[in-house]
């Protein structure tokens, strides 16, 4: 058998027993809870007790006034642990995500900017300090920047693109800022200043679009994005002429379709409005979207109800309700 073990096994409730402790000699000794003196607690018992010279030695680190158990009923409101600690933290000290990048950003912008004034014809520098401005959501000093390069290089297309870029990221952000206040204000105001940014920001797509097709025929996706931003401005005509070449086109024929029944349902052509969605929403050889079969589907249902159209507007909203099913099971929320 061990020391240790003997001398565990020695120890006896009834009386004293010398042991070694942290390098001391002390005593083993029983005693009952009604043997121990009672101290009055008090202010000043409590400064005894937080500055007592007779205590061991680092009691003031260890039991501070401060770490006093509260009365019961305030524990219920008490900080956790973690907010306890967070005052000791520098406030210079944070994650390197969260101070990092702005910092090296401002850092690659002063020195971009410096650059341009000692060499005012490095192109790659304005596109870089233009992204930079677009990405902190600079977009009018990104438009800045990018006017001026375009002073020296008026036909390099990496530059108009930025530039486009910029122009719209500047549209976006006011609507959304006048949105926002809209919301909030609900004045007659404000609504005439968010129907105006809503006409900017339709007719600076219709801009770029434009410009983007002349440049490059080919790119589908525009027809789509400038016959929706023509519907937005109210021109409904033109919106389906746009949109003609893409019908054919299987990617893009369910978005096509959808904003041409949309623009013949604005021109009250109700009828042929009902062809481009059913083209839209129930063509089997192409099936959309389940978002974009659902908001031709809900159109439909709508308009065979303001029709008469009872048996249509059950055979609608059954698939409706299927559509709306998928959509679904793909948002987030059912995932």
């Amino acid at each position: 058998m061990s020391a240790s073990s003997a001398s565990d096994s020695s120890i006896q409730i009834g009386g004293p027993k010398e042991v070694m402790h942290a390098g001391r000699v002390g005593k083993w000794q029983a005693v009952h809870a009604d043997e121990l003196e009672r101290v009055p607690f008090s202010d000043d018992a409590d400064k005894e007790v937080g500055s007592g010279q007779d205590g061991p030695i680092g009691a003031q680190e260890v039991s501070p006034p401060a770490m006093i158990d509260p009365p019961m009923e305030e524990v219920a409101i008490a900080e956790p642990p973690v907010a306890v600690a967070s005052p000791i933290v520098p406030m210079s000290v944070e994650p390197a995500g969260n101070v990092e990048k702005p910092k090296l950003e401002l850092q690659r912008r002063q020195q971009l900017e410096h650059r341009l004034k000692s060499n005012p014809t490095d192109l790659n520098s304005f596109l870089e300090l233009g992204r930079i401005y677009r990405a902190e959501n600079r977009p009018i000093e990104a438009r800045r920047v990018l006017n001026q390069a375009m002073q020296i290089f008026p036909d390099e297309p990496e530059l108009i693109w930025e530039l486009e870029e910029a122009t719209l990221s500047r549209s976006l952000q006011q609507l959304r800022e006048v949105s926002d206040l809209a919301n909030r204000l609900k004045t007659a105001e404000t609504e005439r200043e968010l129907a105006r940014c809503q006409q900017d920001w339709a007719m600076r797509r219709i801009e770029v679009c434009q410009a983007r097709l002349a440049r490059d025929p080919s790119m589908m996706n525009l027809r789509i994005a400038l016959g929706e931003a023509k519907y937005d401005a109210g021109d409904f005509a033109d919106a389906m002429e746009v949109l003609d070449l893409a019908l054919d086109n299987d990617e893009f024929s369910p978005s096509a379709n959808l904003i041409r029944g949309k623009c013949q349902l604005a021109l009250g052509k109700d009828l042929d409005a009902m062809v481009s969605l059913r083209a839209c929403a129930l063509r089997r050889a192409v099936i959309a979207p389940p978002r974009t079969r659902v908001i031709a589907l809900r159109l439909l249902c709508e308009t065979a109800d303001r029709l008469g159209l009872t048996l249509t507007l059950a055979n609608y909203r059954s698939h409706l309700q299927l559509a709306e099913q998928e959509l679904a099971k793909k948002s987030p929320q059912g995932a």
